[in-house]
């Protein structure tokens, strides 16, 4: 029996016997009253979790570092963690379509990161580096528990905002990037940091053919890696931002030729290092960043 209808039975029939709530509403049933949220990955996992508290349960299809959400698939036990869920917390914007693919022609209540980006122009998925957009995941959250579960919308709400409160030290870091090293400029295996270099106003100089083939998994150009690999030699950045999660022979040869030139590399993961939340995640990122532009 649906969870939410048998809440709605209980507040229309207060002092009833939960028994006999549940028969009224059509039959019994052993479901949890807990709300069930599924996240696709372990970084919206952390986010849940944070305005979830004690209320309700998260669970996080992917936590695996080795796994690439572009080409998971699902198993019959995420499939039904997916339909049972009250609320599916995904990155959208194509990065996790296992969950899209799951959901689809279904009535789910879910929460897509990607739509509650700010700037509608920017195309890239890579949300979760976008702290204006995860405080917004965070409040759009708060809002779908609270009409799950109406006797604890406040706290809910409350939670959201002592997370948000939270990433506001992530912004200040950004920030001080953005007033002491203004501009800087940087070169990535692929573009998965880029809404923390849009922060810290740092200059993204690796060409797109590059960046895009390494995303894709496709060979980059001759032309677009003897390019990308002057900018390290050259010492045209001062940074080079690698993902460790999309490693191949030629990242890692990029990776040698930053370590021979003297450029600062700082790694970057697409989900949580194990014994991390997402604050304290980006935190490190974010001063990773600064300490590499000083």
């Amino acid at each position: 029996m649906n969870t939410r209808f048998a809440r709605l039975c209980a507040g229309l029939t207060a002092g009833v016997v939960a028994t006999v709530v549940l028969s009224a509403c059509g039959g019994g049933s052993t479901e949890s009253d807990t709300p069930q949220i599924v996240a696709s990955t372990n970084v919206w996992g952390s986010v849940a979790s944070a305005v979830a508290g004690p209320d309700a349960q998260v669970t996080s299809i992917i936590s695996d570092p080795a796994a690439d959400p572009h080409s998971f698939e699902t198993s019959a036990s995420d499939t039904a963690k997916i339909s049972d869920a009250d609320l599916v917390v995904f990155n959208g914007g194509h990065y996790d379509e296992f969950i899209e693919k799951a959901i689809s022609g279904k009535d789910k209540r879910t929460v897509e990161a990607f739509e509650q980006r700010t700037d509608k122009s920017d195309e890239n998925e890579h949300v979760w580096y976008d702290v204006t957009t995860v405080a917004a995941v965070a409040d759009q959250i708060a809002a779908e528990l609270g009409q799950v579960d109406a006797a604890n919308a406040s706290a809910y709400t409350e939670r959201a905002l002592a997370f948000k409160n939270q990433l506001i030290g992530i912004s200040t870091i950004t920030g001080t990037i953005a007033a002491q090293t203004p501009n800087a400029p940087v070169a990535q295996s692929e573009p998965l940091a880029h809404y923390l270099l849009v922060a810290a106003t740092a200059q993204d100089k690796t060409p797109h053919d590059f960046q895009e083939a390494i995303e894709q998994e496709t060979d980059p150009s001759p032309a677009a890696v003897a390019a990308t690999r002057d900018l390290i030699t050259n010492k045209q950045v001062k940074a080079l931002i690698y993902n460790t999660q999309t490693e191949d022979k030629i990242t890692q040869d990029l990776r040698a030729a930053a370590q021979t030139a003297g450029v600062t590399v700082v790694e970057v993961t697409e989900t949580l290092p194990e014994g991390t939340d997402y604050i304290q995640w980006q935190t490190a990122n974010a001063k990773a960043l600064a300490a590499a532009l000083r």
